[in-house]
């Protein structure tokens, strides 16, 4: 027979145990300050300040042509993420790409965020640490500075 133990209740909600408190608990970051998981509006801002600076350089260069803007964000983000581990537009805001454990995100790690970034989904799919699919591909995270 079955009885309350078996199915449960609802009253009791459900499950909390495995979810962490903040974002990057899980992955032993700090809850806020440097090394903290980086945060929605900083975010924000810095792929608003990387596809500016694209966009003027693509309006002077190549008449804005919006393929000519996308190749040149994603030639930013590759020489920049995967060289200094942040881009223009994520120094300006305070954050930075790192490996896991830490360490320099590396050219692979630069070229594979940058070609998932341009496809805009997979960075918009992101995980409770706020990891997006381009950094769960590279073993990255996006931290504040």
């Amino acid at each position: 027979m079955v009885d309350r133990k078996d199915i449960g209740s609802w009253l009791t909600g459900p499950d909390t145990s495995g979810i962490s408190k903040y974002p990057g608990e899980r992955l032993g970051l700090p809850e806020s300050g440097p090394g903290s998981i980086a945060r929605a509006g900083r975010r924000l801002i810095a792929i608003i300040i990387d596809w500016g600076i694209a966009l003027l350089i693509s309006n002077f260069a190549f008449a804005g042509d919006s393929w000519a803007t996308l190749g040149i964000f994603a030639a930013e983000q590759i020489l920049l993420v995967g060289t200094l581990g942040y881009s223009i537009g994520h120094r300006v805001a305070g954050i930075h790409v790192v490996r896991l454990g830490g360490g320099a995100p590396g050219p692979l790690a630069g070229l594979v965020r940058a070609l998932l970034l341009c496809l805009v989904v997979p960075a918009v799919i992101f995980d409770p640490d706020h990891r997006g699919l381009h950094d769960k591909a590279m073993n990255t995270v996006l931290v504040r500075m």
